[in-house]
């Protein structure tokens, strides 16, 4: 007979197997649901256009399964203000614009609206693009074609008709606004955003009949119109992706979506990861002539999203992991900022391991985000404002230390981001034990860390913002600051605190 202490252990193994299948039945069957389009939205098996990197625009890329995932369609809209609501799926409010009345053969529009975010995620089908009316530079150059370009240049003004919805043969006459001021008002405020391209955009969308839908080229499969403000600054760039993300599976897509730029920007090296991403990227002028879309989301601007709200406004979260949250449901908590970070590091390839090593064989890595002049955009002089004006003799003492220090190996990695690829850079986050920089965009890396990183942000009084504390705390991980009188760091002071780090890492 089995002792009570066996029966005991196998009802457990029993439970969390149980557990581990109800988690995997609830992931597929949330990503196998399409959202609910019109019948116009089945996607006809018509000829390819390859508009897309060159790749087929029938070929999407599945999503990857994350160990952090939770369903984002639930029967109920989480409360106002909670994690959910600021990280997951608060696009509540549903608003339909135009809804397909011809047995589903005309377009469709409506926007989900989140009171807590004060902005929407829109969506539609047969929809129409005529780059010729979207004032703005062709974007896609590389850098040193366009040095000096100013930036009113790269982003978009609309014309009327810059974007139409097909309104059905019984629509005649002149076209109608889609979206009218009260409704943007509503549902597309401002909020304190002097260009907002988003509003712009559906302020130039209009409704035509289908005589006047004219469509030499067709996008066939889902894809995102996004448009990027400060597109080769990190920090702006991730709030870009993570909004790109969320108007994803707040739409209920069941592949990754093709992104078209609407924007004049160049090229940067943040496209590495707008690739690894998504199933493709384009340009909006890049695009010969007008172009249609079967079905097209419109993602919120990175200022809206709750990463840089959260700079401004009280977001009272802390990060925990999927699992506890699924037993133990927290309005407080959220695990979405680690769905996140492991979606980048899917999309890179790599191994996503929930837990790290406690005492790795090789060592401990303790990555040092360098700050290094770069020419990041055609306005920029190449110089990048100093934070930590003796960061050479810190790293330079830090390596010192590490080599002399005998009680587990420490590996102190130079992080060099500006001379490393994007997949370079999230591998050396992955794989960092303890994570050190002076307060700048590089440091925003941390949201693709494993759950156990230690954080160690050296802070300039010139400099004190929140950035990385937050991000931090929204993503569970443990988080130090070193806060200076000026820009310059006692050696000393930053080994100690690392030393006290490690001993807490039992090192």
């Amino acid at each position: 007979m089995l002792s009570k202490r066996n029966v005991l252990l196998l009802k457990i193994v029993l439970f969390l197997f149980a557990l581990n299948f109800l988690m995997l039945f609830l992931y597929f069957t949330s990503h196998s649901k399409q959202s609910s389009l019109p019948s116009s939205q089945t996607l006809p098996n018509s000829h390819s256009n390859h508009l897309f990197n060159g790749h087929n625009d029938h070929f999407l890329k599945p999503w990857p399964i994350l160990p952090s995932y939770l369903p984002w369609s639930r029967g109920s809209p989480p409360p106002s203000r909670s994690c959910e609501a600021y990280f997951g799926n608060g696009f509540s409010d549903r608003q339909d614009l135009l809804t397909a009345a011809n047995h589903g053969a005309d377009g469709w529009f409506r926007c989900f609206h989140s009171d807590t975010l004060r902005s929407s995620v829109c969506e539609g089908g047969r929809i129409r693009m005529d780059p010729g009316r979207v004032r703005m530079s062709k974007g896609g150059e590389r850098l040193e074609d366009v040095i000096g370009r100013k930036e009113e240049e790269e982003l978009p003004k609309f014309e009327d008709g810059a974007f139409e919805v097909d309104g059905g043969p019984g629509l005649r006459g002149v076209p109608r606004r889609l979206a009218g001021d009260e409704f943007l008002d509503r549902y597309v405020p401002r909020n304190g955003i002097a260009m907002h391209t988003m509003r712009g955009l559906l302020e130039s969308a209009q409704v035509v009949g289908s005589t006047h839908f004219d469509c030499p080229k067709w996008v066939e499969e889902p894809t995102l119109l996004v448009t990027r403000f400060e597109y080769a600054n990190l920090f702006h760039t991730i709030t870009d992706w993570y909004s790109a993300y969320v108007s994803s599976r707040v739409t209920g897509l069941p592949n990754r979506p093709n992104v078209v730029f609407v924007d004049g920007h160049c090229m940067s090296p943040m496209e590495e990861t707008w690739k690894a991403l998504f199933s493709g990227i384009r340009y909006a002028k890049n695009f010969s002539g007008p172009v249609c879309f079967r079905h097209a989301i419109l993602s919120p601007l990175g200022y809206e999203t709750a990463l840089f709200k959260g700079l401004s406004e009280e977001i009272n979260c802390n990060g925990a992991s999927a699992q506890d949250l699924w037993q133990n449901p927290d309005d407080q908590k959220t695990a979405r900022l680690s769905e996140f970070g492991e979606m980048i590091r899917a999309s890179f390839g790599f191994h996503l391991n929930r837990h790290r090593v406690e005492k790795p064989v090789s060592g401990y890595n303790v990555l040092f985000v360098r700050r290094e002049d770069y020419l990041a955009h055609p306005r920029h002089g190449g110089k990048v404002e100093s934070r930590l004006s003796n960061e050479q003799e810190v790293f330079d003492s830090l390596n010192n230390w590490a080599s002399n220090h005998h009680a587990c190996k420490v590996n102190l990695v130079n992080g060099l981001f500006a001379h490393m690829s994007m997949k370079e850079q999230v591998r050396a986050i992955q794989d960092a034990s303890v994570i050190i920089g002076a307060h700048g965009a590089g440091l925003t890396h941390i949201v693709s860390a494993l759950p156990k990183t230690v954080i160690l942000e050296i802070i300039s009084s010139y400099y004190r913002r929140p950035h990385f504390a937050l991000i931090a705390r929204w993503k569970g991980l443990e988080y130090h600051a070193i806060n200076l009188a000026g820009s310059h760091a006692n050696p000393k002071t930053v080994i100690d605190n690392l030393s006290n780090i490690m001993r807490s890492l039992g090192c």
